[in-house]
């Protein structure tokens, strides 16, 4: 799921209706009622790709509830955020929509979103004890549950196991400083070879290292803590790779194509989707690579994401929306999306089954689960973030010190907290 999408402008919510936020047509489709059959009707949006393969999940659905029609609309991530923008400020919109994980404070705070607290004891399968507590963090806006967890992801380690056994590597590095060291010998094999690829593009990498390395993001006041000694100690540590030339700064290399071959990106930090791609466009691989969890400083803390479902607050169609979100939460449900579309499934018990238990690359995944945590579930997180990128640009390029500039951005962050 995209985390980068602007943040919701309110003024655009309690402001006029008018002018150019509702175009004609804007909210084609949304309506929900009854069809021509006499059947309920409610509107799912999904975002991207993967949306496209929610009418096969909706016609499961339809079949254990015949009196109920689901009209699916998938839209664009890059469009989704000025579209549901759109349907807060007319109170019409979908009955049901995916809600990226940061998405959650912004449109909590509009009070576009149905809690869901109350209906728990009615529809059990939204129990948030169903889910991992990260993903739960993600739904909850104040003392509401606005949303519940549909498919989760995290980062792990992916690497060369060929590779790293010629440079005299048995097995994945578990600390940090085993990745340093792995990361250099690899590098060390020749021009145009690297040890490892950080994706400076990553907004959530900084400060998953930070969190490694013991440092706090947010105190209990929401005061920024980014230019502690902890968190400069990541923000070098990640720097180092740059300096030392383990990792590239703009090798403009397609990560898949840097892993086959002769492995000029042999170790890189991803999501579960480069699973499937990776055996879909390197069959050659097989056998040559595998997962781990991320190496260890104080602890090995991954970010964690992914997608909720959230129920319109002003839908006129609580109860066939809300059965819906039942039956996209229970394990088996998650299981065949999963099989669709490579999406980890949210509801803990779904881990239990054989197709996860036995595949080594997603076991990984399921236990860098236990040690992955959301970025702070706040609506100024997003400019945080890209204000942070921008700030680690200038210190891999040479430009300034880490902690030079994260007293720089410790003071940007302050002001973006305060506005």
């Amino acid at each position: 799921m995209k985390n980068w999408l602007p943040k919701l402008n309110k003024k655009l919510i309690v402001g006029s209706l008018t002018g150019t936020l509702l175009l004609t047509g804007a909210l084609t489709g949304c309506s929900s009622g009854s069809s021509s059959s006499g059947k309920t009707v409610i509107n799912v949006w999904g975002m991207g790709e993967e949306a496209k393969s929610l009418p096969k999940i909706a016609e499961a659905f339809e079949k254990e509830n015949p009196k109920i029609d689901v009209k699916v609309q998938a839209i664009p991530w890059e469009t989704a955020h000025d579209k549901l923008l759109t349907a807060v400020a007319a109170k019409k919109g979908p009955d049901v929509v995916q809600m990226g994980t940061t998405w959650i404070p912004e449109f909590g705070s509009a009070n576009a979103l149905l809690d869901l607290k109350p209906y728990v004891k009615k529809y059990p399968e939204l129990d948030p004890a169903n889910f991992y507590d990260g993903s739960v963090e993600t739904t909850k806006y104040k003392d509401e549950t606005v949303g519940v967890p549909w498919y989760i992801d995290t980062r792990v380690l992916f690497y060369r196991t060929d590779l790293l056994k010629k440079a005299g590597f048995n097995e994945a590095p578990k600390t940090w400083e085993e990745l340093s060291a792995a990361a250099k010998k690899l590098a060390e094999r020749g021009d145009n070879k690297y040890g490892i690829s950080l994706d400076t593009k990553e907004q959530s990498l900084g400060f998953m290292f930070a969190r490694q390395n013991g440092a706090e993001l947010l105190d209990s006041q929401g005061k920024p803590h980014f230019n502690d000694p902890k968190f400069v100690e990541a923000v070098d540590y990640l720097n180092s790779f740059f300096k030392n030339g383990s990792a590239p700064k703009d090798s403009g290399l397609d990560i898949v194509q840097g892993f086959r071959g002769d492995g000029i990106l042999p170790m890189f930090i991803s999501g579960p989707w480069m699973v499937k791609l990776i055996n879909d466009q390197a069959p050659d691989l097989k056998g040559k690579w595998a997962t781990a969890v991320l190496p260890k400083k104080e602890n090995n803390l991954s970010s964690l994401g992914g997608s909720n479902l959230s129920v319109f607050k002003y839908t006129k169609q609580k109860d066939a929306s809300l059965k819906f979100l039942s039956f996209m939460s229970k394990p088996e449900t998650q299981l065949k999306w999963m099989k669709m579309t490579n999406s980890l499934p949210a509801a803990k018990k779904a881990w239990e089954d054989k197709s996860l238990m036995e595949d080594k690359f997603y076991t990984t995944f399921g236990e860098q689960m236990r040690d992955s945590k959301p970025m702070p579930v706040i609506k100024q997180w997003e400019p945080i973030a890209q204000a942070y990128l921008s700030s680690f640009e200038k210190i891999y390029r040479g430009k300034t010190t880490a902690k030079k500039e994260m007293d720089a951005f410790n003071k940007k962050s302050e002001e973006i907290l305060n506005k």
